[in-house]
């Protein structure tokens, strides 16, 4: 190497995921932490639920509704902090298809060594990207078509779908991103471009 290169940076692979797995199992447990000590407050001194029945957080809606905020707030800084090293040296998309494409191969390798399996357009803002092996899930304990494992392994979406619109607002395009799976290892993530006023 020579004496004027800085050292490249390596991050190992696993260590990644792991953490993104930590990340959504500490985001749960102090969600859910929070909720229960919210509803331990109660003026009374009483846990309930407001009909005076004891409070179950245990799959409480509002409690996932903010881990889902969460998550997907982390990813949408992270994405839009990694598409800047990313794109840095290429130049500017012409369009919203080509802005897709370029997530699909070049954003999909960087952070999956993999490029996306499939992706479909309706051409009027509507992209759906397909990963048959979304690499997150290989090394999780599940069913493959379990509601339950597919219900357990949802939150673990929310992150990656802040980076796709973190990606894509810093690119200028304002856009939802949703994700589901039906039958694991596989996911698909919906992109709708917000039309321009």
């Amino acid at each position: 190497m020579a004496s004027n290169q800085a050292p490249s940076k390596l991050v190992n692979e696993s260590i990644v995921e792991f953490l993104t797995t930590e990340m959504v199992e500490a985001m749960v447990r102090t969600i859910k932490d929070d909720a229960k000590a919210a509803a331990e407050r109660d003026p009374n001194g009483n846990l309930n639920d407001g009909a005076g029945g004891p409070k179950d957080y245990s799959e409480g809606d509002e409690a996932m509704e903010a881990v889902y905020f969460k998550l997907e707030m982390i990813g949408f800084r992270v994405g839009e902090r990694l598409i800047e090293k990313i794109s840095k040296d290429r130049m500017r998309f012409t369009d919203n298809l080509e802005v897709v494409k370029f997530v699909c191969k070049e954003v999909w390798m960087f952070l999956f060594k993999k490029q996306i399996d499939n992706l479909k357009t309706n051409h009027r803002g509507v992209y759906v990207l397909q990963d048959n092996n979304f690499r997150w899930f290989a090394r999780m304990a599940h069913d493959q078509s379990s509601a339950e494992s597919v219900k357990k392994v949802t939150p673990y979406l929310w992150f990656p779908c802040g980076i796709l619109r973190g990606i894509l607002s810093n690119l200028g395009i304002p856009s939802v991103v949703v994700a589901e799976t039906s039958a694991l290892p596989a996911c698909t993530f919906q992109i709708k471009i917000a039309k321009a006023p």
